[in-house]
């Protein structure tokens, strides 16, 4: 089971503004060098959603502050533990991303739809290069 980085972002100053990039360099610990959301032994150093997720809610990439937009791999199902090579990082998920108010603002009612779809948050285990095109590829299950 493999999958593809579809979007990547960058968070910038400013109430919610997600840059498109053509690729990021993960730090180890820390997550997408120049992003607001990068944080040394925070949990969420990055988010990643899968791009079906956005669709189902008619949203366009980068809208729910994700900072991947994967295709064809389930990686909210993948469970907390579970490593993923990305690129040339690799990221250990952390958990689901739960759901807040924002999501409301960008359509009545999208926080309780997207309950257990809001995305899954990582740290970043090794760092590397990810751009879209890569490869998405579990290293290992959950612990």
């Amino acid at each position: 089971m493999s999958g593809r980085v579809a979007h990547v972002f960058l968070y910038r100053d400013g109430p919610g503004r997600m840059e498109p990039v053509p690729e990021a360099r993960a730090l180890e610990d820390h997550g997408f060098e120049g992003c607001g959301h990068a944080r040394p032994g925070k949990k969420r150093q990055l988010l990643l959603i899968d791009g079906e997720t956005l669709r189902d809610f008619d949203l366009a990439p980068g809208r729910v502050k994700e900072n991947i937009t994967t295709e064809g791999i389930p990686i909210q199902g993948l469970g907390a533990g579970a490593r993923v090579r990305v690129g040339t990082a690799i990221l250990e998920l952390t958990g689901p991303c739960e759901p807040c108010g924002f999501m409301d603002t960008l359509a009545p009612g999208l926080r309780a739809r997207s309950e257990g779809r809001r995305g899954v948050l990582a740290r970043v285990i090794r760092g590397g290069r990810i751009a879209p095109g890569d490869a998405i590829i579990p290293e290992s299950p959950p612990a």
